[in-house]
């Protein structure tokens, strides 16, 4: 079993607080209060679904292409590359991929109950 250290957590946390700034901009990712962002709200441009799906569709596609780097140069004998830093990169991507399928799948049951819907 592998043990995740308090620094582990750290960074895990810190990705998490990216991508929501990312999503939510920069007024509320700098800790703006509620009401300064209350009050920006009608300036600044409201989050764009598509564009976050597109940045954690890259992300996903950014992680598949690390652990394939990583398990080229594992395969090559480079001794740079450990076998527990290939695993981990591995699961990191198969975790993301399978999180992707499960939203696309939530999408596409959403679309079909509003497609289903009586007018």
């Amino acid at each position: 079993m592998i043990a995740i250290d308090s620094g582990q957590i750290a960074a895990m946390t810190a990705q998490l607080r990216a991508a929501v700034a990312r999503v939510q901009g920069p007024q509320e990712a700098a800790g703006a209060t509620a009401a300064t962002a209350a009050a920006g709200a009608a300036q600044t441009e409201k989050p764009d679904f598509a564009k976050a799906f597109k940045a954690q569709l890259d992300q996903v596609n950014a992680l598949q292409q690390t652990s394939d780097q990583l398990g080229k140069r594992f395969a090559l004998g480079d001794d740079s590359v450990h076998l527990s830093d290939l695993m981990v990169a591995s699961q990191k991507a198969g975790i993301a991929v399978q999180a992707t399928v499960q939203v696309r799948n939530k999408l596409v049951s959403a679309y079909q109950d509003i497609m289903n819907m009586q007018v």
